[in-house]
C-alpha cells in the first residue's frame, strides 16, 4: 500500500501542534513563577493622536434634550469631540477615561462634545446613564459629523480643537487617560 503525501504532511503537522501545545504547557508555569512580573511595566495599546491643523468645521447638533449646540459655542476652551457608537467596544472602554480627564481638567477650560454615531436616542440615553457621563453628549442620526464634518469612517475618532477653533490633535482608536494628559494638558495649558 502506498502512503498518501498529503496524509503524511497532515500527520507530521498535526504532531507537530501536539508538540508545541505541550511546551507551552510547561512552560507557561516556568515564567509564572521564575519571571519578575513586578519588573513588568503595563503597556498603553492606546491610540496616539496625529498633529494637525485646520479650522473646526461648522457642526451643530441637538443633545438628548433636544437643545442645539454647535462647535463655534466653546469657542475660548479646548474641546475634544469625540465620536463613538453604542454598540462599539473600544468607544466603551475609553468613556471612563475621557470622564475623568473631563472631570479634572473641566474648571480649567476644558470640554468634551460626545457625539454619538446614529443609534436611536434612547440607547444613547441609557449608555450616558451607564456610563455616568457628565460631559456634553450629542446625538447624530445623520451622520453630519462622520460623513461631511470630520470625514471619518472609524469610531471612535476623535479631535482637539484648541481656544481659538483650530483642530490641533486628531485620534483614530480608544483614548486613554494618560494619553489625554500626555497630549491634550499642552494645548489646555497655552
Amino acid at each position: 500500500m502506498k502512503a498518501n503525501p498529503r496524509m503524511i504532511a497532515l500527520g507530521i503537522s498535526g504532531i507537530g501542534l501536539i508538540l508545541l501545545g505541550a511546551a507551552v504547557a510547561f512552560y507557561i508555569p516556568y515564567l509564572q513563577n521564575n519571571a519578575n512580573l513586578s519588573a513588568v511595566t503595563p503597556v498603553d495599546i492606546s491610540a496616539v493622536p496625529a498633529k494637525v491643523q485646520f479650522d473646526a468645521p461648522s457642526l451643530s447638533l441637538a443633545d438628548l434634550n433636544g437643545v442645539e449646540h454647535s462647535l463655534s459655542d466653546y469657542r475660548g476652551q479646548t474641546v475634544l469631540v469625540n465620536l463613538w457608537a453604542t454598540w462599539c467596544p473600544p468607544c466603551k472602554a475609553e468613556m471612563p477615561a475621557i470622564q475623568d480627564f473631563y472631570s479634572k481638567y473641566q474648571s480649567e477650560g476644558f470640554n468634551v462634545v460626545a457625539i454619538e454615531d446614529g443609534d436611536p436616542t434612547t440607547d444613547v440615553a441609557a449608555f450616558v446613564n451607564q456610563f455616568g457621563l457628565t460631559f456634553t453628549v450629542l446625538v447624530d442620526p445623520t451622520y453630519q459629523a462622520t460623513d461631511r464634518a470630520f470625514k471619518t469612517a472609524n469610531l471612535p475618532s476623535s479631535y482637539v480643537i484648541d481656544r481659538n477653533g483650530q483642530v490641533r490633535l486628531e485620534w483614530v482608536g480608544a483614548i486613554s487617560e494618560q494619553n489625554l494628559e500626555k497630549y491634550v494638558i499642552p494645548i489646555i495649558k497655552e
